[in-house]
């Protein structure tokens, strides 16, 4: 045994996994993971360090371990879906008795509305099935209602009253950056937490203030009776860090749709209208008119909800849409109102190529598709294509930086199963050995990549795996190479 063990260390020791015939092994020593014949070792936390730890999660790793044929793709998954549980959720209740749960992003120690959001997403479809994880996932709504009556133009939250990062923003929270998309994640997660569980604890008084602020702020961003209240300046090397107009951003003509002034990245708008973020508000207040509706009897607030919604739709069908000379009818990126329109995308959800995965406009939508030609194209400013990989990237990292976000997005609005397989090859082939998926890699070098600890994007491969699976696409995914 002692020799099986020195062989198992040997070939890990020749870099992050290591393929062997493990037939003859009656054990894997502390540390490692044997799946299909293969060593590799394992990357997760061991199990005392975990952050939290829910048995349907495992069942679920070890299901998908014995489906996926291929060694890698299965230790992959293993590492990356659990990531933000092992990693990033620091659990408890509020003094009232309510759950309440702060999430990391990860290398960062901070709560952001929308990463929050979707880092738990997964592991909702779960949650009656494990009465912990539910209480868990009750506990990042709560928390982030709480964050929304605080400051609804927050972006991201420290753990306490410890002073953001950034301290020339002169700001208690991490960062005060309005992003549309911050209010929107956490009416996405409370939405669908409803549909799969039925729990309707979380939609109390907090939950009815929150959706208050949420509607204010939107009508102060559609800035018909001015400028809005709104103001940001950062003292920063960085330009996409800062509003310009002391603090305003550029002009913006009321039309109806939102004022965003950042982007789901982070990073300032140019024209302030950001479009796929209108799109997410408008499937959002319907959302949440529904369960005011349904759960709350609350008619009045409702309505306010569809007519918010009805607003930003009719003016994204009439101002949204550009008339381009190669690919026709498409979405801009973001527009101002006074008919300037920029054409791009940025790697970050929500995004133009994200829509349909977020349930904004239908994949069949042939202005969608004329947008998804041209966001994964040579024609978008902000796609790169090199020797390791192709996709969307943005200015947040710059040249040449390929998130694979994005190329998870393609996948999930992809009816083509082999571009689908394409993309996880990609997705694989681009981890730099680490077993993990990283915020961005250079087109040509995977190896040279930002962010080695970022769990949304882990959480959403775990996602799309399991994705591919329930929609029958296992023979696809062990056809992978």
């Amino acid at each position: 045994m002692k020799h099986k063990v020195f062989i198992t260390s040997f070939l890990l020791s020749l870099g992050g996994y290591a393929i062997a015939d493990t037939s003859a092994f009656e054990t894997v020593s502390s540390g490692y993971v044997c799946l299909n014949d293969a060593i590799y070792k394992d990357n997760r936390p061991e199990v005392g360090q975990r952050l939290f730890t829910s048995q349907v999660i495992e069942n679920k790793i070890k299901q998908m371990q014995k489906l996926l044929a291929n060694t890698k793709l299965a230790w992959m998954f293993t590492n990356c879906f659990p990531n933000t549980l092992d990693t990033t959720v620091h659990f408890r209740y509020f003094d009232d008795g309510r759950p309440d749960t702060f999430v990391y992003t990860g290398d960062i120690h901070a709560m952001w509305l929308r990463d929050s959001g979707a880092q738990v997403w997964p592991y909702v479809q779960f949650a009656n099935e494990d009465p912990k994880l539910k209480e868990l996932i009750a506990g990042v709504i709560n928390r982030q209602m709480e964050c929304i009556c605080i400051d609804p133009y927050a972006n991201a939250f420290n753990d306490g009253p410890t002073g953001g990062e950034w301290m020339s923003d002169n700001t208690d929270m991490y960062e005060r950056k309005w992003e549309i998309d911050s209010l929107c994640y956490p009416i996405r997660l409370a939405y669908h937490y409803w549909k799969i569980t039925g729990d309707t604890s979380v939609f109390g008084d907090k939950w009815l203030s929150a959706v208050e602020k949420i509607i204010e702020t939107f009508r102060d961003q559609q800035r018909t009776d001015g400028k809005g209240s709104y103001k940001f300046q950062r003292k920063t090397e960085r330009a996409l860090d800062t509003m310009t107009n002391n603090g305003l951003g550029n002009p913006v003509k009321p039309i109806g749709l939102i004022a965003s002034s950042f982007r789901p990245s982070d990073d300032a708008t140019t024209f302030q209208f950001l479009v796929p973020s209108n799109f997410f508000a408008v499937s959002s207040l319907r959302k949440a008119a529904e369960i005011l509706d349904k759960v709350n009897d609350e008619k009045i607030l409702s309505k306010k909800c569809k007519v918010l919604a009805n607003e930003v739709e009719e003016a994204l069908n009439k101002y949204a849409i550009y008339n381009h000379p190669k690919y026709g009818k498409m979405y801009a990126f973001e527009v101002d109102g006074f008919g300037n329109h920029m054409l791009m995308d940025d790697a970050n959800v929500p995004s133009l190529l994200a829509m349909p995965y977020l349930g904004d406009v239908k994949l069949d939508d042939p202005i969608y598709q004329n947008t998804r030609r041209f966001v994964w194209s040579e024609d978008n400013p902000y796609f790169f294509k090199g020797k390791a990989g192709e996709g969307i990237g943005g200015p947040h990292i710059g040249y040449d930086m390929v998130w694979p976000m994005s190329i998870m997005m393609k996948a999930f609005t992809s009816t083509d199963d082999d571009e689908i397989k394409d993309c996880i090859e990609m997705l694989m082939n681009t981890d730099a050995g680490t077993g993990f998926i990283h915020e961005s890699f250079h087109k040509d070098d995977a190896s040279n990549f930002t962010r080695a600890w970022f769990a949304w994007q882990n959480s959403l491969f775990g996602e799309l795996i399991i994705k591919m699976v329930d929609e029958g696409k296992l023979k696809l995914l062990n056809s992978i190479k």
